[in-house]
């Protein structure tokens, strides 16, 4: 046992920053299914099948939601998914380690990344917060040149490629941070470790 409790926290803390950010791509690229990819950040009230493509008005063959539906559902199945993952990596490399979190310390964490990582993918509000920090220059020029089956070429403002692609990653990263000291401090307060 580990009878110095800032090194505990400083052990602790290193290892659950290093397994969330070392973790974070798999998760959030690897175990991502391409549709939640393409649909997380759909808004709006007009009807679209599954895929996201827009319906026209009584064109509805299969289930039909609204965008805004669909992209609430796509963002909440990747975030599941991500945080079961997360959750499971922690788990298993501190306990390889030989050190278990209580559970409410690794929940605290997971709140954390899960609620902000929803947030973030819906991309309006990354967008928002791209704007007040006087990023959107930097946003508008690096978009990535995608080609449709067509030939047509379009340019998207997110994805892969993009200024708003880094601007996630490095805001989810520096969130993992925050949620690992959390973690940490749920972990090895007074009590908190059993």
């Amino acid at each position: 046992m580990i009878r110095n409790r800032a090194t505990e926290r400083l052990a602790l803390a290193a290892t659950l920053v290093a397994v969330f950010s070392e973790l974070h791509p798999g998760f959030d690229q690897w175990f991502q299914r391409p549709r939640d990819a393409a649909c997380k950040g759909l808004y709006g009230k007009h009807l679209v099948d599954s895929n996201g493509t827009p319906l026209s008005p009584g064109n509805t063959t299969g289930p039909a939601l609204t965008a805004s539906q669909l992209g609430r559902r796509s963002v909440a199945r990747h975030v599941a998914s991500y945080t079961a993952g997360q959750l499971a990596g922690a788990i298993v490399v501190t306990r390889a380690l030989g050190y278990r979190v209580p559970l409410r310390a690794l929940l605290a964490g997971a709140v954390i990344n899960a609620g902000t990582h929803a947030v973030i993918d819906r991309r309006e509000p990354l967008l928002w917060l791209a704007r007040k920090a006087g990023k959107e220059g930097y946003v508008e020029h690096c978009t990535a040149a995608r080609v449709d089956k067509d030939g047509a070429v379009t340019a998207e403002l997110s994805g892969p490629g993009t200024a708003l692609m880094e601007l996630d990653q490095a805001l989810h990263r520096a969130i993992g941070v925050g949620a690992a000291l959390v973690t940490t401090w749920v972990a090895t307060r007074s009590g908190g470790r059993r």
